[in-house]
């Protein structure tokens, strides 16, 4: 960069610092956030962000920013374990630089680090663990069968290499019996306890375990089927567990849901978490068209994503004769809104955003 040219950045950047402190917008602290990145600054851009969301926490604008600078944040830090790794290879920095790779969404590059991480230390688990980790959340997020046998395959090479890894085994052990494996998962978490000091956690998920049917050990076909059906066999012992705050969290979304239902040209909301809904509007029952445009178009865009490699899908609008379908997902959870044409879009996918966000946060949704 010229001299004259980052002189003018740097002038840019005191004017919108000034006008942040004395005319504070939305606008204002995206355009400052945004030179920072520009000059990868990538810690004040965050912070920037930051300060705009406590003056302005429902700025759609804002939080991409800020999702702007994390991700700017870790692909320095990746950049830098690259460096370090290029000098004095290890596991643990492998470790570090792979989940980074895990939270970019960056597929091609984890594969890469983990092939060199296990061709550089052949008797580390740890690679073989990690790549499971990355193809479960997206088994448990597509429940796409392929992604669950790459994901079983890799925790069982993990546990195999190291039995008393105890993440490996109890990552094998839930997702056999959440897709119906009830017996072999059994073995697994009774092999898990016997390594492990009293866990009063472990010993109450045997027990959930047991006493769930068993589906049979063919691991392959019990995939296909939990893609077919588009469920799993199974509950998680979240799922099934009585939590204290579970009814106010519950009240907050429904009030959310219907202050939604209450903006202009809107017509059906829903909050969808696993097989239950709250819908608000002209929705008959579960089986109505709305919903299932609603699950099958996040599931769509969220597969189409992961094959482009460019991340996940979060926020997706349909357009038809019947208006516009708005939906905001992040795992299990998804928000979604049917609207007349000419329905301020950006404000409702705002909206829906808050209410997946603040479910996230409450911790309402189940594992």
């Amino acid at each position: 960069m010229h001299l004259i040219q980052r002189m003018k950045i740097w002038k840019e950047l005191r004017r919108l610092e000034q006008r942040a402190r004395e005319e504070p917008s939305p606008s204002t602290f995206v355009d400052l956030g945004q030179v920072y990145i520009n000059l990868e600054m990538n810690d004040k851009a965050q912070r920037v962000a930051e300060d705009g969301l406590a003056l302005f926490p429902k700025s759609a604008e804002l939080r991409k920013l800020l999702d702007c600078a994390r991700r700017g944040m870790r692909k320095q830090r990746a950049s830098e374990l690259r460096t370090k790794l290029t000098r004095s290879p290890n596991p643990k920095l492998f470790r570090e630089l792979a989940q980074l790779q895990i939270e970019l969404g960056d597929m091609s590059a984890l594969h890469a680090t983990c092939q060199e991480w296990s061709l550089r230390f052949p008797d580390d688990a740890g690679a073989w663990l990690v790549l499971g980790q990355s193809r479960l959340l997206n088994f448990y997020r597509d429940l796409a069968a392929r992604e669950g046998q790459e994901a079983v395959r890799c925790l069982e090479r993990a546990v195999q290499m190291d039995g008393e890894d105890a993440q490996a085994r109890r990552l094998l052990g839930e997702v056999l019996y959440r897709i119906g494996a009830v017996r072999t998962s059994l073995d697994h978490l009774q092999a898990l306890q016997a390594h492990q000091e009293q866990d009063p956690e472990l010993e109450a998920l045997l027990r959930h375990v047991a006493s769930l049917p068993d589906h049979g050990d063919d691991v392959d076909s019990l995939l296909d089927e939990v893609e077919e059906h588009g469920c799993l066999a199974h509950p998680s012992m979240a799922a099934v567990s009585p939590r204290p705050m579970h009814d106010e969290s519950l009240a907050r979304i429904r009030d959310s849901l219907a202050q939604v239902a209450e903006l202009a040209g809107v017509r059906k909301a829903a909050y969808i978490k696993g097989s239950r809904a709250l819908v608000k509007g002209a929705i008959r029952d579960g089986k109505d068209p709305f919903l299932r445009v609603v699950r099958v178009v996040a599931k769509a865009a969220h597969r189409f994503a992961r094959r482009l490699d460019i991340g996940s899908a979060s926020k997706s609008v349909v357009d038809g004769p019947f208006g516009h379908i708005c939906i905001c997902v992040y795992g299990e959870v998804l928000a979604g809104v049917q609207c007349d044409a000419g329905t301020d879009l950006e404000v409702v996918l705002a909206e829906l955003q808050e209410i997946v966000a603040g479910s996230l946060y409450s911790g309402t949704h189940d594992a």
